[in-house]
């Protein structure tokens, strides 16, 4: 496996095994990989003879009063795992590595990145767009590959690609759940023993929307008022618990089966977390 840290150094070596006819993957993370990420990972391999999987905690997708700093951080496990996977490349680079001291362009996604997620954290799908596009650029993949738990991002990040004619197919794939049905997600690891039995509440609440459309519900705003009485009763407070076209990310009215999707994020003691579903 090869790692690098320059940016430069890895678009040479991406350069010369696609002048070889190498399809080249790419996986996105900001590390702390877990079962997901490696899901990713495999995934990407099954469609690409080459995978190029980065590791780097993005400084320009927080706000100053989110947990950059806290973020955790585990590098030399990260690299384990991205080894015993089978990941051919490694891109571990420091903030310095992609952002100059004065920086000033930025890519940005002005639609779909406005609601949900965006209207909670404004400038986060900016530093999104503008380090996946760098990733980009450097990496020139034939596939990247993001989970859907970050179900907002992948349709910001597919719009960017479609808006500046990126040859790069975005592929979605599935959540991977703990065994007791919560996301996987990095920042798991700030939960308490009490809060992470209570954010099953987030899973229990996406459950409960699949089995209300399994037995007929179409009403959106029922399902939404049903969800967010699950994370109430839990103690989480819901940022939102939105049913949307899962296409536009637009909030509709009436579920229409494999075409929408319902959207959670949730804060308890200073934590938050996201889930959603297809329906």
């Amino acid at each position: 496996m090869n790692t690098f840290h320059n940016p430069a150094e890895l678009h040479a070596w991406c350069a010369a095994e696609k002048r070889l006819g190498r399809v080249i993957g790419l996986v996105p993370t900001m590390g702390c990989l877990h079962q997901g990420h490696l899901s990713l990972i495999r995934l990407a391999k099954e469609r690409c003879d080459r995978v190029v999987v980065s590791i780097f905690v993005n400084p320009t997708q927080f706000a100053p009063n989110e947990d950059y700093d806290a973020y955790p951080r585990r590098e030399q496990d990260d690299l384990a795992l991205c080894q015993a996977e089978g990941a051919d490349a490694v891109f571990l680079p420091r903030p310095a590595d992609l952002y100059a001291q004065d920086h000033s362009a930025w890519v940005e996604e002005t639609l779909l990145a406005k609601t949900l997620e965006g209207a909670q954290r404004p400038t986060h799908f900016r530093g999104v767009c503008t380090v996946v596009a760098k990733l980009f650029n450097i990496v020139q993949p034939d596939i990247a590959v993001f989970g859907q738990k970050d179900f907002q991002q992948v349709a910001v990040i597919r719009r960017m690609v479609r808006d500046l004619n990126f040859p790069i197919e975005i592929v979605r794939a599935p959540i991977v759940r703990d065994t007791d049905g919560l996301a996987l997600s990095s920042r798991n690891a700030y939960l308490t023993p009490e809060n992470r039995a209570t954010a099953l509440c987030l899973s229990r609440a996406v459950r409960q929307a699949q089995d209300a459309v399994a037995a007929g519900e179409r009403d959106a705003a029922a399902i939404e008022a049903a969800a967010k009485e699950t994370l109430t009763a839990a103690g989480w407070a819901p940022d939102y618990a939105t049913v949307i076209d899962a296409e536009t990310l637009i909030p509709i009215q009436t579920v229409l089966p494999g075409a929408s999707a319902l959207l959670l994020a949730a804060r308890k003691d200073g934590l938050r977390l996201i889930d959603n579903t297809l329906l």
